[in-house]
């Protein structure tokens, strides 16, 4: 399994000015909630074209999740061009996180 939540957290301006498709997947590597996602995240971005997928750790003293409002792990935000388009909170199924995909993807 690969290592979760890597990605160093960028800052907020920059992902505001962000162009494309963006998931920030707030979580953290010990959390079992997190570990039940990834196969549900990885099945939906299979297909999904060019998504950038950024795994930050979220915790006390994290800023960035701050700026979201994350509250449970995983958060997956959805961002369009910098703008938030989704969000989903604990993700039960790949429908769910592809539907949330939708609304940022050219149709």
């Amino acid at each position: 399994m690969p290592e979760l939540y890597r990605d160093s957290a960028p800052e907020r301006a920059e992902l505001d000015a962000q162009p494309g498709v963006t998931l920030l997947e707030f979580g953290a590597p010990w959390c079992g909630h997190c570990q039940a996602a990834q196969e549900l995240i990885q099945q939906a971005l299979a297909d999904a074209g060019a998504v950038r997928h950024l795994q930050i750790e979220d915790g006390p003293g994290r800023r960035l999740g701050r700026s979201y409002r994350v509250k449970l792990w995983p958060t997956l935000i959805f961002l369009k061009h910098g703008q938030e388009a989704a969000r989903l909170t604990r993700p039960a199924s790949v429908d769910a996180i592809r539907d949330a995909l939708r609304l940022c993807l050219p149709a």
